[in-house]
């Protein structure tokens, strides 16, 4: 069975929104994103940040790091308004999210990477799919902006499995849910 990797820039009061405005550089990070990114055949995404991703990934040329891995990998969208997708290799999955998710780990093939998304993450963290999160703490506090988890979630264990920090100061921190 496939594994559910999710992964999301965070702030230290939790906000996930808008992290091109707030995100600190590292080239050792990005090099580990990368061979993340690696060991994944699928993407998967909420539709806000499928949006995103699809207004600058495709204008990228391969000159940029994993432009070609995001424009030629198979992504998936969590979506109940998106009906033609434009980006390559894009599957639009509506319904029950939970039980396409379900089916999509059952297949053949690497790893799927959740990026981003974090109302996507919630849900399926919540219906227990998510084999992996990492989270990359940034040593910033806004104050103010969407949060990684509200008071709307149930209660879900994790076990850290993983953590170092960065140069810049930003933590990566990696957890599995207990029960796996």
């Amino acid at each position: 069975m496939r594994k559910l990797k999710a992964w999301l820039y965070t702030t230290l009061d939790g906000v996930v929104e808008a992290p091109e405005k707030w995100v600190m550089p590292d080239k050792e990070m990005f090099e580990e994103q990368t061979a993340d990114y690696a060991t994944s055949d699928a993407l998967l995404l909420g539709r806000r940040t499928y949006e995103i991703f699809a207004a600058s990934w495709p204008q990228r040329g391969n000159e940029v790091p994993n432009a070609e891995w995001m424009n030629n990998t198979q992504k998936y969208v969590a979506s109940t308004t998106l009906e033609s997708p434009q980006w390559q290799n894009t599957t639009v999955l509506s319904g029950d999210v939970g039980e396409a998710v379900s089916r999509l780990k059952k297949e053949g093939g690497e790893s799927i990477t959740l990026n981003g998304s974090a109302t996507l993450l919630r849900l399926l963290l919540n219906v227990g799919l998510v084999d992996e999160l990492r989270l990359l703490l940034h040593p910033v506090v806004l104050g103010s902006g969407d949060r990684l988890f509200d008071n709307s979630e149930k209660q879900v264990a994790l076990r850290l499995t993983e953590c170092h920090a960065y140069n810049n100061g930003v933590v990566s921190i990696t957890y599995q849910p207990t029960g796996r």
